[in-house]
């Protein structure tokens, strides 16, 4: 399982989807074709998008699809369609799509979560029953019912055998117990964000991306941690997404300190505004006298640029964080 290990010297566990165990067979890749055909299927909203082969079967986006898994029979909804690629840009092997779902199958589907719901009750009074110091989070079933799944989140390992036991003698099959971080509880649960909106990572974001100070840096953000920390406790994720933004108007940018010419004269640059590109500049007359303007970057000359303040110094800690 792969494991991400934070500043704090905390490690939170990534949850690992249907189809991401590969089979032990070893695969020799000259024996396969150059191109194949595949399909990509989400089993969560906004979850990560797994591969599968259609062996043959024409799939459209949002058709529900029945396909198979490392844990058995899954249902989950088609986000990219028949899409033929290079053998050599897949991870082999591929798992196969078993069939398009009937409404039989999206109606046992929808008895599936109401049977997960009762099972959430259960589990949570067997924890309390146990005296286990955990949260539960979440509880899924597989599509076949060959399994069922509780996530839950600790502060430090928990022994629960004997939960398992308990559990495995009330539901009658295989039981699997996960401990998640709070990253992942975040996105399970949902909520609000301090922008007034639904969380990213419980809408769109597909997967967690390595968040930096740096991030914030260059967005002119307050380092102030209450105010570039999500509810989650960890960096926000809209600093990596919009990042790009900022790094590609900064470049376009003279840094501060920077000397550049205007249609006022010569004068330093001492604020800059991506998203707005606007430069604030500095001139200084004959008698010490300091007058700011705001010009558009465009409308600047760059006669000396600088580097940004501190931008070696925000490489070595982007570093360290990774």
């Amino acid at each position: 399982m792969n494991k991400k290990k934070y500043n704090d010297g905390t490690i939170e566990e990534e949850v690992l989807e249907a189809s991401e165990e590969t089979l032990d067979a070893e695969i020799n890749r000259e024996d396969l074709p150059e191109e194949m055909t595949i399909i990509g299927v989400r089993f969560r909203e906004a979850g990560k998008i797994y591969y599968f082969d259609p062996v043959g079967v024409e799939c459209s986006v949002g058709d529900n699809v029945i396909v198979k898994t490392a844990r058995g029979s899954e249902i989950g909804r088609v986000v990219i369609p028949n899409k033929t690629v290079k053998t050599e840009t897949i991870v082999l092997p591929l798992r196969t799509l078993e069939r398009k779902a009937t409404q039989n199958d999206v109606e046992r589907h929808e008895q599936n979560i109401e049977l997960e719901k009762e099972a959430f009750k259960i589990c949570q009074k067997k924890i309390r029953e146990h005296g286990l110091d955990m949260k539960l989070i979440d509880v899924r079933y597989t599509f076949d019912n060959s399994k069922l799944l509780f996530n839950f989140t600790a502060e430090k390992r928990v022994d629960f055998r004997e939960l398992v036991k308990d559990l495995a003698f009330v539901f009658r099959t295989r039981i699997e117990l996960r401990q998640i971080g709070i990253r992942d509880e975040a996105k399970l649960m949902g909520g609000l964000g301090v922008c007034g909106r639904p969380f990213c990572c419980s809408t769109f974001l597909s997967d967690f991306a390595q968040v930096s100070i740096k991030m914030a840096k260059e967005q002119n953000l307050s380092l102030n941690s209450s105010k570039i920390s999500g509810t989650c406790g960890r960096l926000m994720c809209c600093l990596r997404f919009e990042n790009d933004v900022y790094e590609e108007e900064l470049r376009r940018m003279p840094p501060c300190d920077s000397k550049v010419k205007t249609a006022d004269g010569v004068g330093t640059v001492c604020e800059v505004s991506p998203l707005t590109h606007l430069v604030k500049v500095k001139f200084v007359d004959k008698n010490e006298n300091v007058t700011v303007k705001a010009y558009d970057a465009d409308d600047v000359k760059v006669l000396e640029r600088r580097e940004f303040k501190g931008q070696k110094k925000d490489e070595e800690e982007e570093s360290a964080e990774e």
